[in-house]
């Protein structure tokens, strides 16, 4: 790999968690249902990754969906199903809450590799994984801001993350790409019948448009093109930049600090996913096998 492709690959998995961090801020700004929300981010979302795929692959893209096997479409509906999750958290409790929460995903998938393919983590990821699950712990127990449902919510979307690694892991030939674009239309064809999509206005749709296509479809596009060019090790660092800039984000713009405990929780998350990768890093670890 050049030092040119590692730079490229750098900014691509930058930019990529400067657009999913986006997600807090686009559910505040928006001031819809939460089901309208949905349902028009999970279209928008769907769109620009298909316009992707057709310009990329041209007539192949048709047939990454016509390939679609049964683990593919377990990946849609898991996806689909922590999206709504994941939106949902958003609107119940607190950015801050949901970005600490969601920072334990690798971990949990760790533990579920272990039961369900009898991948065993190694001793500095069972460590890390205990600290990061402290920080989730310090911010769900002692950041009085937060919501119960609203961190409940979050598990499940941390949850359903953590299965969709463990299946990308287990069936490495599902087409990434299409499954995405998949979940995000059902995702949006589910929620559409609850909410009323037809009655938002020119600007609301607008902004809609744009949290389908930079959340959703640019974040992805950005990191699956950028995690190529980069260390799997590497690609989790940059990664996890998410976690601190989604609560920064909706902190300049709607005031919305978090408590001293969930700063802590937060902190502490960062450092374990540091550590962990910064180690799998000097263990030389398989670009594969990020645990």
């Amino acid at each position: 790999m050049s030092h040119s492709e590692y730079r490229l690959g750098l900014v691509l998995v930058t930019a990529s968690a400067i657009a999913w961090s986006t997600a807090g801020f686009f559910t505040r700004s928006i001031l819809l249902d939460t089901w309208t929300m949905l349902a028009w981010r999970g279209v928008f979302g769907a769109l620009g990754i298909a316009v992707f795929m057709l310009v990329r692959e041209g007539a192949g893209a048709v047939s990454s969906f016509r390939s679609m096997s049964w683990p593919g479409w377990v990946f849609v509906v898991v996806s689909g199903t922590g999206m709504i999750f994941f939106i949902t958290s958003l609107r119940h409790t607190t950015v801050a809450h949901v970005a600490a929460i969601y920072a334990s995903a690798p971990f949990v998938a760790a533990a579920l590799g272990w039961i369900i393919i009898r991948e065993r983590p190694t001793g500095h990821a069972v460590g890390a994984s205990f600290a990061a699950f402290a920080g989730v712990a310090l911010t769900v127990g002692f950041g009085a801001e937060g919501n119960l449902f609203g961190d409940l919510l979050a598990f499940g979307m941390t949850f359903a993350m953590a299965v969709m690694m463990v299946i990308a892991r287990r069936y490495q030939g599902i087409a990434v790409m299409a499954t995405a674009c998949l979940s995000a239309l059902l995702c949006g064809l589910v929620c559409w019948p609850m909410g009323e999509p037809t009655a938002v206005s020119g600007h609301e749709l607008l902004l809609l448009a744009l949290f389908g296509l930079v959340n959703s479809a640019i974040g992805l596009v950005l990191f699956i093109i950028g995690a190529r060019l980069l260390p799997a090790i590497d690609t989790a660092l940059i990664g996890s930049l998410d976690v601190p800039l989604a609560p920064l984000w909706v902190w300049l713009s709607f005031n919305e600090t978090p408590s001293g405990a969930t700063i802590a929780g937060g902190i502490l998350v960062f450092v374990a996913i540091t550590y962990h990768v910064v180690r799998g890093r000097q263990k030389n670890v398989p670009l594969d096998q990020p645990f």
